[in-house]
């Protein structure tokens, strides 16, 4: 079976709270929701490499070693890893605004109540946040 997309996404928690990045509303692929940074895996890259590589170039933060696999879901087209980063270094702002219109922490009740790009998702969040 041939994949079409593999992608990495990386969960940041920090106080508590998740970091998510809102999608453009014009964006092709799962737009106007409000999902993990991350990004598809290049030729020659790991899972983990992508997470790293996405962090800098979307966030604008250097992540450290040490992370965890969170997940990984495979369906007929599509290959997603959720890699947690348990340290990094600077603060994450928005570098990709022509992909995300806003990034921002949630609390566990404020995440599972945006719109997110998979049903999953609230399982996945309460995975990482403490319920309150």
């Amino acid at each position: 079976m041939t994949v079409e997309h593999r992608v990495a996404a990386a969960v940041l928690v920090r106080d508590s709270h998740v970091l998510l990045c809102h999608r453009r509303a014009d964006r092709a692929w799962y737009p106007d929701v409000w999902d993990f940074p991350g990004g598809h895996v290049e030729d020659g890259e790991t899972v983990v490499d992508t997470v790293r590589r996405e962090c800098r170039e979307e966030l604008g933060i250097a992540a450290a070693a040490a992370h965890r696999e969170l997940a990984r879901w495979v369906e007929a087209d599509e290959d997603i890893t959720f890699v947690q980063l348990l340290r990094w270094d600077g603060t994450p702002r928005n570098l990709a605004p022509e992909e995300h219109d806003d990034v921002r922490w949630f609390a566990l009740a404020e995440a599972v109540d945006l719109t997110l790009p998979d049903p999953r998702y609230p399982g996945l969040l309460r995975r990482v946040l403490p319920a309150e």
